[in-house]
């Protein structure tokens, strides 16, 4: 079926366009891009709207598979649902070492059953670790555990995956033999390598450098991940200036960051470990409960020891990041929009739901960014860095992922107690050229592929 866009106002970092043209869709692609109307099957009138390419979450975590084999589907639980609905079309999960189930059984499973959004997958380090038997999270592993994680990888990046994840903040047993060991495997592969580090706040230095200096000893692009909740306690212009350094020498490093001023883990995550009180210098009140009986509730002393001991995988949601330091990491030039969202049984943090609106209504409209650089956080800039030339365009060529949405009225509606509420002012999204969701209402929740980097 051809698709006509008429009258909306394309904005295309990639190609350094923004103007008044026709898009005109047809077998998944965008085939015209004109000031002409051309004839087709379907016309939607953008009058007064923006149109940009499907947005590309760099940092997410993706859906459970379930006992059936397939994803969760669940409109209140599944976060791709919520992903969809915010204006994101292709999303990277597998983030911070972490998978959900085996990435290329993953993979498949998306191919077989299609998905809200496209699905591409980090190897997470973690997952691997324990699926060669390391399951002491904070010893380090043998040589000959290294050399099976090694294998294992060789296995899930040549079944697609873009790169391995590491999340050495909860898996503090890895030491720099372990990191050069299984990133290595990424060098003939050119594939590239993401980290939630080993440390945060004053550490914060020390744990990049730990990261930075395997990728540029390795050659590899290096994504470091949600730097808003890793130098967002007061040393996030000193970062900067810090990742500046290693890409003025050379290295190909980026960023990513979710527009929040909290973090979310679980509570029985290592980030929860003796000491986290020193080093955010907080009280347990600084904690929200996201799950269970004291959902919505603040911690106490008595919360969270009980929490921790009873419901270790429970998420939380943690106050202590500073405004002004996640505020100037989105706007620097390097740092993209990526929204590190996580739901366990449609519980959890807001980012999962609202990220992408939420920089237009909080950021844009208040004058902190340009519409023209949000759009680029969101779309050339992470599809770029993936490596996908389909994606995070509009050209004639391009696949036809798009978003249109109404730039004044944009907005997320997730909140901390009721995370997964949809946002307003997006009015269609598309993937591979038909419509997945209107207003808020997903028509087809099926049209997402899988995306490999072979």
């Amino acid at each position: 079926m051809k698709t006509l866009i008429k009258n909306g106002f394309l904005i295309d970092p990639r190609n350094r366009v923004q103007a008044r043209l026709n898009l005109l869709l047809n077998n998944g692609r965008v085939v015209a891009v004109t000031q002409d109307e051309p004839t087709a099957d379907r016309v939607i009138d953008a009058t007064g709207l923006v149109v940009a390419p499907g947005f590309v979450d760099i940092h997410m975590h993706e859906d459970f598979v379930g006992e059936d084999g397939c994803l969760e589907n669940d409109d209140k639980k599944a976060i791709f649902k919520c992903m969809l609905r915010m204006g994101v079309t292709t999303a990277l999960g597998g983030e911070c070492g972490i998978n959900r189930y085996d990435p290329a059984r993953y993979l498949d499973i998306v191919d077989r059953d299609g998905a809200a959004v496209n699905v591409a997958l980090l190897a997470g380090h973690a997952f691997i670790r324990e699926a060669c038997g390391h399951t002491d999270k904070y010893t380090r592993a043998t040589a000959e555990e290294r050399k099976a994680m090694a294998q294992l990888l060789e296995k899930e990046l040549d079944a697609g995956c873009f790169g391995i994840s590491y999340g050495i903040r909860y898996t503090p047993g890895i030491d720099r033999t372990e990191l050069l060991e299984t990133a290595r495997v990424c060098v003939p592969r050119h594939k590239f390598i993401a980290s939630h580090v080993r440390d945060d706040a004053a550490e914060i230095f020390a744990a990049g450098r730990e990261f930075l200096d395997v990728a540029r000893e390795l050659k590899l692009p290096a994504q470091f991940s949600h730097i808003g909740s890793m130098a967002g306690f007061g040393q996030m212009e000193a970062f900067l200036s810090f990742i500046a350094e290693y890409r003025m020498n050379g290295l190909d490093v980026a960023c990513d960051c979710y527009p929040y001023y909290a973090f979310s883990t679980a509570i029985g995550a290592t980030t929860y470990d003796d000491g986290w009180m020193e080093r955010y210098h907080c009280g347990y009140d600084v904690i929200e409960i996201c799950e269970g009986k004291y959902k919505g509730q603040r911690c106490t002393k008595t919360i969270f020891e009980e929490e921790r001991r009873d419901h270790p995988e429970h998420l939380t949601v943690c106050y202590v990041m500073q405004e002004a330091d996640v505020d100037r990491a989105l706007r620097d030039p390097n740092v993209m929009l990526g929204s590190d969202g996580i739901m366990n049984n449609g519980q959890g943090h807001p980012r999962a739901a609202g990220s992408f609106p939420r920089l237009f209504a909080e950021f844009v409209r208040k004058g902190k960014l340009s519409l023209y650089e949000a759009i680029q956080k969101c779309t050339a800039m992470p599809a770029d860095r993936m490596g996908l030339p389909g994606k995070g365009s509009l050209q004639a060529g391009a696949d036809a992922d798009i978003v249109i949405f109404d730039p004044d009225a944009i907005a997320d509606r997730a909140t901390f107690s009721e995370p997964a509420l949809a946002p307003t002012g997006i009015e269609y999204v598309f993937i591979g050229g038909d419509i997945a969701m209107q207003r808020g209402e997903i028509i087809n929740g099926r049209l997402g592929k899988a995306v490999r980097k072979l």
